[in-house]
């Protein structure tokens, strides 16, 4: 991405300790890293690798409980960051070091508006000051293809869309003119286009700022889009590291080649039962939020033992017509059929029974899961509520949906979510769905936040659990692979409307709704080039178009 091949961090035999049962654990093991200005690293692994632990350690940071081992040098133009005073080291970090996080929306501050966030930089160090900040942000909005880059930094952080906050988050990195950001998993949650959008932006502002990145996701199509080296790693090992188009060509190593070759699994398609009533009927739906309205005559029907995936970028009304189903927000008009019988609107007013039926698993089961709930206590009180089991029927009812989700009891009983990787705790939050015993449940971005490898593994899962137990699976998902793999049929939704629906086999063949097309096209593929040559053939701010285009018609 530049001429310019200085040397800005060096890393040398990096190894971080973690603290776990009054002992010091090595889960770093000796990295060496060298990184040039204006040059992209990506980093790249499966949970637990090491990603976002070396990301904060080339910024002199380590997380609670973890500390660099002596030994380790991380070397940032010149300064030796293990031996930099703390008070200088804070200096460093925002000003010439920036972070950009996965979750914008857990990182920003809900009661300030998004411009005072990031004026709150240049100000501490004195780089600008209040009015000039704040003329610079709107100028970085701009580049950013924000939106009314001069008003919309005076909107709150839940006043923007996901895709929009990410990018503002990136813009508030690029304040103080870095010479190094920590992009860590920035698009992970976003729906295609948006990431496209956040992808290119992200391309942009490195590109005309010289700025160098290290980038880290477990996708390796996006690595693909944004890096000029990849680095490897495996459970705080480097596996290999090579120039992107040499790693894409001929990866080396074994556990390389398993990462490349991924997401192999898909089942065949069931067909539509020819008789018979939907198990979930969604008839002519609208919906409100306040004075809102959100969803527009959303019609579709659910059968038993089939996964419906419903895909759409954010704000179409995915799990806004979830929330109608489950009851959590009752409709303005039309109603929701369960088995051919109208379901009370407000969940409130529906019986145990119907509320057993119904269940939902979330996608940040981070947030989704009690830390200080163990394990036995976060999947036994709903069988415990729906069932009325107690004593040692309840805790044989908790080993059994544990050996369902293929965890053992005997190991995981007495655990607590904290001491879980992100695929265990989103196979404690299937356990808990399933321990009502429902025929339907509402899976909403389940695999998103995961690794390929996990994800594929939740998906098999998933699989799994619907053939023994003959459930049916409304799944919600921006990921078009996702739906390739598991679902049976599509619906597309687009500003609150159904724009297509179909057969998943009949859904990926054109000719396509435009919005569909859209959608399909910004699926990132495993070639450096890729968007580059979608970006050329939309025109470099022509993505926004294409939205409106789609939306007149």
């Amino acid at each position: 991405m530049t001429d310019n091949k200085d040397v800005l961090l060096k890393i040398k035999h990096l190894r971080i300790e973690g603290y776990s049962d009054e002992n010091w654990i090595e889960i770093v093991h000796g990295i060496d890293l060298t990184l040039h200005r204006g040059e992209v690293m990506g980093l790249i692994g499966e949970s637990g690798a090491g990603k976002s632990t070396i990301g904060l350690a080339a910024m002199g940071f380590t997380r609670d409980g973890c500390r660099i081992s002596e030994g380790s040098s991380i070397e940032f133009d010149g300064m030796e960051l293990t031996t930099t005073p703390q008070a200088d080291l804070q200096s460093l970090r925002g000003a010439r070091i920036a972070y950009v996080a996965q979750s914008a929306a857990a990182s920003f501050n809900p009661a300030h508006k998004l411009i005072d966030q990031h004026t709150e930089a240049p100000l501490q160090y004195r780089i600008q000051k209040r009015l000039e900040s704040q003329e610079d942000a709107m100028q970085l909005y701009e580049r950013l293809r924000l939106p009314n880059p001069r008003e919309i930094g005076f909107r709150y952080p839940h006043q923007v869309s996901g895709g929009q906050l990410q990018r503002a988050m990136t813009a508030m990195a690029m304040a103080c003119r870095p010479d190094l950001i920590i992009f860590d998993e920035p698009t992970t949650a976003l729906d295609v286009t948006t990431q496209i959008e956040v992808l290119s932006a992200i391309r942009d502002i490195v590109d005309q700022f010289n700025t160098a990145a290290i980038y880290i996701t477990h996708d390796l199509a996006i690595v693909a889009q944004m890096a000029d080296v990849i680095k490897v790693l495996l459970k705080g090992d480097e596996v290999e590291e090579a120039d992107t188009r040499s790693m894409l060509e001929n990866p080396q190593h074994d556990y390389t080649k398993s990462l490349w070759a991924v997401r192999d699994f898909k089942r065949d398609q069931k067909p539509r039962p020819t008789e018979g009533v939907p198990l979930i009927s969604v008839k002519n739906v609208d919906a409100s939020y306040g004075d809102t309205p959100v969803l527009y005559d959303v019609s579709f029907d659910i059968f038993p033992g089939i996964t419906v995936a419903v895909v759409g970028e954010s704000g179409s009304g995915k799990s806004t017509t979830a929330r109608c189903i489950t009851g959590l927000l009752p409709p303005t008009k039309g109603e929701i059929l369960f088995k051919g019988s109208a379901l009370p609107p407000d969940y409130r007013n529906r019986s145990k029974d119907q509320l057993r039926q119904a269940q939902m698993i979330y996608q940040m089961a981070d947030t989704a899961l009690n830390p200080k709930v163990k394990i036995s206590e976060i999947i036994g009180r709903p069988a415990q509520f729906y069932s009325g089991l107690s004593g040692p029927a309840l805790k044989n009812r908790v080993d059994e949906l544990l050996d369902l989700i293929e965890l053992d009891s005997s190991q995981y009983y007495n655990r607590y979510p904290p001491e879980l990787s992100g695929g265990q705790k989103q196979r404690i939050g299937i356990a808990r769905s399933l321990a009502a015993e429902p025929t339907f449940i509402v899976c909403d971005e389940v695999t998103s936040a995961l690794d390929q490898l996990v994800a594929e593994g939740i998906l098999r899962l998933l699989d799994k659990l619907q053939n023994e137990l003959n459930l049916s699976y409304m799944f919600i998902t921006h990921d078009l692979a996702t739906v390739r793999s598991i679902a049976d049929e599509v619906v597309v939704m687009q500003y609150g409307k159904v724009v297509e629906q179909g057969p998943k086999e009949e859904m990926f063949k054109p000719p396509h709704h435009e919005y569909t097309d859209l959608l399909l096209s910004s699926v990132p593929e495993m070639d450096p080039d890729w968007l580059t040559t979608l970006l050329e053939e939309r025109g470099v701010d022509d993505i926004g178009e294409a939205e409106k285009a789609s939306k007149q018609s």
